[in-house]
């Protein structure tokens, strides 16, 4: 049987070292918790950054695959899937008329999403190659493949790999006033995050995406949303644009919809879907019956265990719990948050904070170097909640000694 040094000496053997990995070996995780090889429990309040938000080997998810698996795992795109049509018209019944494209990941979804926008750019007479600039903002994350990091609004993450994809155009966050300004007869799309996870968990206000919808309209660009870390439920809606009174043109899922298992989608409004014809983008593993049928667990659990009504209890419940917090730790700037996806803005570095909370059994996110990011499963229990509160509470003491 491997040991934790034997796991530890292939990773820097094998492996490279794209990530820098916290010292634990997990084994084992069930709901919010996990166990490590020393059977060392953790409260996993930020699940596999978001993927597990019906929490880790959901009952209803792990009969999905076992159901799938002696079946069939894999069929190329060129045949028909009952898992897949059922995902799709699962995915559009929630959101809005259009057709779904499956791939693998958030990064797909939205190199899916650029190519999309560029196709569209050259649908209206004399265009072609004519409008390509995407408009993103400032602090955004799209991914790491090339097209989805020259979308991405942070230096940080394009550093070395230049030249990056022309046709980005970075704007500030919630600032309507320099999208309109940016226009030019170039602009084909306006690319955002809602929620900003890995920015640091900036909102988007009402009036700013309300009026992109309107300025979208107007000039005939599409609003492509990305809700890679906002979808499934993560902010108490099934989609994190229903908070806003809009529907998008194009939105992208990965993360939470399949409940651990690799697998990304796009979504296009049926007014635009009709332009991605044969031929013009593909992938080999997107949207297999057995990540499809997961998925269809995910939306099962989602449903059945009322998990979008716990997620809106829970946050207002860990906002209020956070912001008593901010009262007695003045190192706290800001809580912020919506439904389960929540962010504590500190005056100081929150990695002391990060690293306290985890050798004390609980598990949360820090970035950007000053926000704490908090996203527990939705089905996160009050007693979990209040366990978590009291181990970060712990932690802030430390830091404030």
């Amino acid at each position: 049987m491997a040991t934790k040094k034997d796991v530890f000496d292939n990773y820097d053997q094998f492996i490279f070292p794209t990530y820098a990995r916290l010292p634990v070996v997990f084994v084992k995780g069930k709901g919010s918790v996990l166990t490590d090889m020393d059977g060392k429990k953790y409260l996993d309040f930020f699940p596999g950054w978001g993927v597990s938000n019906v929490g880790h080997c959901h009952p209803k998810v792990v009969a999905a695959v076992r159901d799938q698996i002696g079946k069939l795992i894999h069929i190329p795109n060129n045949f028909f899937g009952i898992n897949q049509s059922k995902l799709a018209k699962e995915i559009i019944r929630n959101a809005f008329d259009g057709k779904a494209f499956f791939c693998n990941s958030g990064a797909e979804a939205n190199e899916a999403a650029i190519k999309f926008a560029r196709l569209f750019g050259g649908a209206f007479p004399g265009a072609e190659g004519g409008r390509f600039e995407i408009i993103t903002t400032l602090n955004s994350f799209h991914g790491r493949t090339m097209g989805a990091i020259s979308a991405t609004g942070q230096a940080k993450h394009q550093k070395g790999f230049a030249p990056l994809l022309q046709g980005f155009v970075t704007l500030p966050f919630n600032d309507i006033d320099a999208v309109r300004a940016a226009l030019t007869p170039r602009t084909v799309a306006v690319m955002l995050e809602l929620v900003q996870g890995e920015g640091g968990l900036n909102i988007a206000s009402v009036d700013y995406v309300r009026s992109l919808r309107q300025l979208c309209d107007e000039k005939k660009l599409l609003l492509i949303v990305d809700e890679v870390q906002t979808g499934m439920g993560r902010t108490g809606e099934m989609f994190a644009y229903k908070h806003y009174g809009i529907v998008p043109d194009v939105m992208t899922l990965a993360k939470g919809l399949g409940g651990g298992l690799p697998i990304g989608a796009m979504i296009a409004h049926r007014h635009v879907a009709h332009l991605l014809q044969p031929g013009m983008h593909g992938t080999t593993f997107g949207g297999s019956p057995l990540v499809t049928k997961a998925a269809l667990g995910v939306f099962e659990a989602l449903h059945k265990d009322k998990m979008l009504k716990n997620a809106r209890i829970m946050g207002v419940y860990m906002i209020e719990r956070l912001k008593e917090f901010q009262k007695r730790y003045t190192f706290i700037k800001e809580v912020r948050g919506v439904g389960l996806m929540i962010g504590v803005e500190l005056f100081i570095e929150g990695k002391g904070i990060f690293d306290a909370c985890f050798e004390n059994g609980l598990i949360i996110n820090c970035t950007q170097g000053k926000v704490l990011r908090i996203m527990p499963a939705l089905n996160v229990t009050r007693k979990e909640v209040d366990k978590a509160l009291g181990i970060l509470e712990k932690a802030l003491v430390a830091a404030k000694t």
